[in-house]
């Protein structure tokens, strides 16, 4: 799994701020003001219409991170971008340091138990405050693991396609 060819979804416009034009954003990006940092981006309203938009700015707000599109101007403008999702090439992302991985890259993986059995594939990742957790679904079961490594998640290999845990396929 490469990732060639895909597109990662990195943020999302929250909500109008203020009366010229500045939008709150969701960042997925850790640290969140790094999403500034991956231009050009695709953006996507909620009809599924694309467009590159780059020179986009912003900063830091308290608990927000606030951005400044090119061409709005006005709180009306602001709030027309509600919902506007923020998405790169993945290749754009720098390379994983050894040991970590970028959550879109696990997605999809084939996940097993200790013992060989199938259990489903990674659905997705979620955090919960304490630790993040893979949702794995296969046939009629969900699995929500707890992504702690080595405890539950014991080996993955991207490039086989596989994530190996230590997990009871009684357990959800």
């Amino acid at each position: 799994m490469n990732g060639q060819g895909r597109r990662i979804l990195l943020g999302r416009v929250a909500g109008a701020l203020g009366l010229r034009g500045e939008v709150k954003l969701e960042s997925f990006t850790d640290p969140r003001i790094a999403i500034f940092d991956y231009q050009p981006w695709t953006v996507v309203d909620a009809r599924g219409v694309e467009r590159e938009l780059r020179g986009v700015h912003g900063e830091e707000k308290g608990r927000h991170i606030v951005a400044r599109f090119p061409g709005v101007d006005d709180r009306t403008a602001a709030e027309a971008l509600f919902g506007l999702e923020i998405h790169v090439p993945r290749e754009q992302l720098p390379k994983a340091r050894p040991g970590e991985f970028y959550w879109a890259d696990l997605e999809g993986l084939r996940v097993v138990n200790a013992e060989g059995l199938e259990l489903g594939r990674v659905s997705h990742l979620f955090a919960t405050g304490a630790n993040d957790v893979v949702m794995v679904r296969g046939g009629d079961a969900e699995h929500l693991i707890p992504f702690v490594r080595p405890d539950y998640v014991t080996g993955i290999d991207l490039e086989a396609g596989v994530m190996t845990v230590d997990w009871d396929p009684d357990w959800s």
